[in-house]
């Protein structure tokens, strides 16, 4: 309970209060407020919900950039703030996307631009590390069918929609159509290339910290997908 503990005192607090008013004067217009989302004419302002498009947890509620952006903060009605949450019988639809493209085209660092807290990330990278604890790109060969095998769960559970996950993100280098089609097909997946030239994923490689002793791997890695991969 402590963690909620410290979200409820945020809000409770005077910069949240000063912030939230300072917004609701600022959008309403001839004295009238209406719900960005809906549309609705929101007639008392206990009822307009300030939502952290960002989620606030106990990790960053003290990151003014982000309790306190206005930028990250959409004054709602309460009907849609308990549907972005999934709130009293509301459902978070989810949705499904198949990042892919060239080692070295930011398949991660997109998906990290785009996710939000409580998506469901399947990444062949993510998941070695998770498995092995090793440093970053250093994918033990023994462990491959145990990664395989944790990927083909997560995906299926992706399929049957299990669990309370919000978006998911399938992340891979997929340069065979006919696989990657099957997988979007599957699982209702929305395909998302990063379409990023061999010779930009080769100058990548040359400035990234964490493959400056795997070069000549990864080197093999790209040539090996540009060589492969079928529109």
């Amino acid at each position: 309970m402590a963690k909620f503990a410290i979200i409820q005192n945020f809000y409770a607090g005077k910069d949240w209060r000063e912030l939230r008013f300072g917004l609701i004067m600022n959008q309403t217009v001839n004295g009238k407020f209406h719900c960005p989302k809906c549309g609705c004419h929101i007639r008392d302002s206990k009822d307009i919900h300030g939502h952290h498009i960002t989620e606030l947890t106990p990790e960053n509620v003290s990151n003014a950039t982000i309790s306190l952006n206005p930028d990250n903060v959409e004054l709602i009605c309460r009907d849609c703030h308990d549907q972005e949450h999934g709130r009293f019988g509301y459902q978070v639809e989810k949705n499904v996307y198949l990042v892919y493209g060239p080692p070295n085209s930011g398949k991660t660092t997109f998906v990290r631009q785009q996710m939000k807290r409580g998506d469901i990330i399947v990444d062949m990278d993510q998941l070695y590390a998770a498995i092995s604890l090793q440093p970053a790109y250093d994918k033990p060969d023994n462990l491959f069918s145990n990664v395989i095998n944790v990927q083909n769960l997560l995906i299926d559970h992706i399929k049957t929609r299990y669990g309370k996950w919000h978006n998911a993100w399938i992340v891979g280098g997929y340069a065979d159509k006919h696989k990657r089609n099957r997988i979007a097909e599957a699982t209702g997946a929305e395909l998302v290339f990063l379409d990023v030239p061999k010779e930009e994923c080769l100058l990548r490689l040359e400035t990234d910290p964490d493959k400056q002793y795997r070069k000549a791997e990864w080197k093999t890695y790209i040539d090996k997908w540009f060589s492969q991969y079928s529109q």
